[in-house]
């Protein structure tokens, strides 16, 4: 087979297309042909050499995508050869074929087409999460969701205007702004002004709650929340945020709270019921995923420039 493949930490002309031997499933693992692999930030990191990264040199990357079983667990009447599957935390995904957990398999229905499953797979389960269970969102609350034009965020909004939210999202060009209040926020603003937008939204109260993925806008975050508000914290684009003082916590009655998508996907059933729940909100037109870009597999090198360039609105796809 072949894979994307790095030997060296570095920019994205470190990438290149190789030759590797085909993996071979260990037990309780299928072997699966990819069709289309979703690009996240953290294989930019990873690739940087800023995230960890199991076993030598040369590395794959990838963590997300789709495929068809090619060689399944014996007997196996759920994932037989040929059945469409996804799969949103297995590593070594930006290969022709891979390994994967059987027990993290998702079925894929047959109206939720490859790309379609690989772009919302795992930004999809993290934006649901979110509004199910590191914040339950009501009706009528107010939520400011940072980098809103991104992968997760444009996911985010749309879950939050289902659930009957007023949605302030915040991205950092005009053209990220106009797919933001696309995809059904209430106001969409830059970085220099958004916490006197929530301010002069709420009537000087603060957001019921503020979904941070950047990190160095922590303290900004809580000021905009309103007295017993929450903040969650979810990722560290920008870098690792400022400590926090407990006292100005129990000063305003705030919750600040972590978000991590492993720590809800707890089995295989847990899984498979939220990306059913996923596909059905795509199947009712309440999720709308939004592609960026697709490159082919062999041309990662160009998709992760892309990425990089912070132009993205959306999803970049690896496709095969």
């Amino acid at each position: 087979m072949h894979a994307l493949t790095f030997d060296r930490f570095g920019p994205a002309d470190v990438l290149r297309w190789t030759e590797r031997p085909d993996p071979q499933p260990g037990p309780g693992q299928v072997l699966v042909r990819m069709q289309s692999v979703g690009l996240n930030f953290a294989d930019v990191y990873r690739r940087n050499g800023n995230y960890h990264l199991s076993g030598t040199a040369p590395w794959v990357l990838g963590y997300e995508g789709t495929g068809v079983v090619e060689l399944p667990v014996a007997g196996d009447s759920q994932f037989p050869a040929g059945r469409r599957v996804g799969f949103a935390d297995m590593a070594h995904a930006n290969a022709e074929l891979v390994a994967v957990d059987r027990d993290r398999l998702i079925p894929l229905p047959d109206d939720i087409d490859a790309d379609t499953a690989a772009a919302v797979l795992l930004q999809g389960l993290t934006a649901q999460y979110l509004v199910s269970d590191s914040f339950v969102v009501r009706a009528g609350d107010v939520a400011v969701v940072h980098a809103a034009a991104g992968g997760v965020g444009l996911l985010l909004v749309q879950m939050l205007k289902a659930l009957g939210a007023v949605v302030l999202g915040i991205a950092s060009s005009e053209s990220k702004r106009d797919a933001v209040i696309a995809a059904g926020a209430d106001v969409a603003v830059g970085y220099q002004d958004w916490v006197e937008a929530t301010r002069a939204l709420t009537g000087g109260h603060g957001a019921n709650v503020v979904y941070d993925s950047v990190g160095r806008t922590l303290a900004d975050s809580l000021a905009a929340a309103r007295i017993g508000g929450t903040v969650v914290f979810y990722g560290m684009a920008a870098g690792d945020p400022d400590p926090v003082d407990p006292r100005l916590l129990m000063d305003r009655s705030l919750t600040l709270t972590g978000g991590d998508l492993w720590n809800v996907l707890t089995g295989p059933e847990a899984r498979r019921e939220r990306a059913a729940a996923l596909f059905q909100q795509i199947r009712q037109g309440t999720l709308k995923p939004q592609i960026a870009a697709r490159f082919p597999l062999r041309e990662g090198a160009a998709a992760h420039a892309f990425l990089e360039s912070r132009a993205a609105i959306g999803k970049v796809l690896l496709t095969l």
